[in-house]
């Protein structure tokens, strides 16, 4: 079948399911059911409650300058 002979509800449907599946193929979770090893996850916990107790990180700005990102 060809698009010529779809109807306009037809096409309509392919091109919703289309872009559903263009949708979750971009949103998808590349590391979905993979594990943290256990240092990362400590990390994350520590930078987390850091974050929580109020404690600020550095700025976007100092980031760029630590990686010379600002020329």
């Amino acid at each position: 079948m060809q698009v010529k002979d779809l109807t306009v509800e037809e096409l309509k449907q392919l091109i919703q399911e289309t872009v559903a599946e263009t949708l979750q193929a971009l949103l998808a979770d590349p590391d979905e059911g993979q594990v943290l090893k256990a240092e990362v996850q400590q990390q994350l916990l520590e930078s987390l409650a850091r974050t929580q107790s109020g404690e600020r990180g550095m700025t976007a700005a100092e980031v760029a300058s630590k990686l010379k990102l600002i020329w």
